[in-house]
């Protein structure tokens, strides 16, 4: 359990065209409870991972436009602040800033590299509280088509002191905070995103991977690609019934 410090990821949004049915494939999935939708906030809805909130849901009904899709939103102590250093970094302000009753305040941007990102404010709600546990948040990335660019905007922007983990033509990847204490990753993605955008994606923890894609296709998912070990555990990418791409990561098999 820990509580967000400014700059790093304090919550996760689901934007679904049926919560309903997103709401069964992810309680089984991991275990997940979906909370009563809130007339007050537009139909949104709260996950809770035992008696915790772990994310939120809001029903993509097709009238504000934009993609169904999960967000990362990243902590921040003066949302208003933030959201004018980040159209002078040339982002685009897509929402925001607004108060959401006393729980806090909101913004959703685009960052200069083309991956939507959001702000959270603190009020009497703080976002997640837990991670690195099975049916919770474990990494958190943002790839960049414009690595160069998302360095400078997340440390001029949301006050990031990134530590450069690798700096090679095959690997070039940046950390909020180092080592172990590291919290979320910028990832050079020139070489293999191809036509998709920029993009902020996370992973959720399972202890099995493959377990864990077998229920997911069973449940109408699609996987993206290949389940993969890789030095930081075996992860998999899906789109879950709606389209909305996901990811999940476990222990390696070896």
């Amino acid at each position: 359990m820990t509580t967000p410090t400014p700059g790093e990821p304090c919550w996760i949004e689901l934007f679904t065209p049926d919560t309903d049915a997103a709401a069964a494939f992810y309680g089984e999935l991991f275990g997940w409870t979906a909370g009563e939708a809130s007339e007050e906030f537009g139909g949104y809805r709260m996950f809770f991972h035992g008696d915790q909130p772990i994310a939120g849901m809001m029903p993509n009904d097709g009238s504000m436009g934009g993609p169904s899709a999960w967000t990362v939103y990243l902590e921040t102590d003066d949302v208003a602040a933030t959201v004018t250093k980040a159209r002078a970094a040339g982002a685009e302000v897509v929402a925001g800033p607004m108060a959401v009753a006393d729980l806090g305040q909101m913004a959703v941007l685009v960052d200069p590299a083309g991956a939507a990102v959001g702000a959270w404010q603190p009020g009497t709600f703080p976002g997640f509280m837990t991670r690195a546990q099975v049916g919770a948040p474990a990494w958190f990335e943002t790839l960049s088509k414009d690595y160069p660019t998302s360095v400078g905007f997340y440390t001029d922007v949301f006050g990031w002191s990134p530590h450069t983990m690798s700096d090679t033509d095959e690997f070039r990847y940046s950390t909020l905070g180092k080592d172990e204490d590291a919290r979320a990753g910028i990832m050079d993605a020139t070489g293999f995103l191809g036509d998709q955008p920029s993009r902020w994606q996370f992973y959720l923890q399972v202890d099995d991977t493959d377990a864990t894609v077998e229920k997911a296709l069973a449940a109408g998912a699609s996987l993206v690609q290949p389940v993969d070990d890789t030095p930081y555990g075996r992860i998999a990418l899906m789109l879950d019934p709606a389209g909305v791409q996901f990811s999940v990561m476990g222990p390696n098999r070896g």
